[in-house]
């Protein structure tokens, strides 16, 4: 995995935490149910990612 996509993917998971966060505060479910799809959507990219480097090996 690229350092830039490591850094893309940790980056869109800390905006979907915030998203989250400010959801809860606010008391938006919309926005926290997008910020939690922004996180699990992370996620996914940096699996993909570590597979393909699994691959490479």
């Amino acid at each position: 995995m690229g350092t830039d996509d490591k850094m893309r993917n940790m980056a869109e998971k800390a905006r979907g935490k915030a998203k989250e966060a400010t959801g809860k505060a606010t008391g938006n479910p919309a926005t926290e149910i997008r910020g939690k799809g922004e996180q699990v959507k992370s996620d996914l990219k940096q699996a993909g990612e570590k597979i393909k480097d699994a691959g490479k090996h």
